[in-house]
């Protein structure tokens, strides 16, 4: 069940500068939203389906983020803390992404405006994985990733703040939105 109010006067900051691609700001996605759900306040619900990211507040509210969400092929779920925080992470693609892509650098250092991690990143356990900013905004809502949750940058940054190393994060199908 959802009920959405904006969320405003929050910092802005962007590897990419703001960039605003299809004439709407990347802050109309994100909403104050009433929330069910067991899990405790401080989690974060990752619902592929929704192509959505849940911050609980407390009982019955929740941060709604946009997100992009993994390709098919890419799907994953499950649950994982959060095992480190970067501001400005440096990117190094896998030995896959580059036969996939050989155009594609060895290394962006943090900071770079064409980091696609963009300007701030939350590892997930041991894996891969990261919910991470991005220098694509364009992105966000697409099923476009290897298994990275994407945001927009100024979302990142103010989930970054609300969110401590060890924070648990369930990674889902289920849909808690209404079509």
């Amino acid at each position: 069940m959802f009920m959405a109010a904006s969320l405003v006067g929050t910092d802005v900051s962007h590897a990419q500068g703001l960039f605003d691609f299809f004439g709407q700001s990347p802050r109309l996605g994100r909403d104050m939203v009433r929330f069910q759900s067991k899990h405790r306040p401080g989690t974060i619900i990752v619902s592929f389906g929704d192509r959505r990211l849940y911050k609980i507040l407390r009982k019955g509210r929740a941060i709604s983020y946009p997100i992009a969400v993994p390709r098919n092929i890419s799907r994953w779920e499950g649950v994982l803390p959060v095992s480190m925080k970067r501001v400005n992470p440096s990117w190094t693609p896998t030995a896959s992404m580059r036969r996939e892509n050989p155009r594609l650098p060895r290394f962006v250092p943090g900071g770079h405006p064409r980091n696609p991690l963009g300007v701030r990143a939350l590892y997930l356990g041991n894996t891969l994985y990261r919910i991470h900013g991005t220098d694509a905004p364009w992105t966000i809502g697409k099923a476009v990733s290897k298994g990275c949750i994407r945001m927009y940058n100024e979302d990142v940054i103010d989930l970054f703040k609300r969110t401590r190393v060890g924070t648990k994060v369930v990674v889902t199908w289920k849909r808690y939105r209404r079509a």
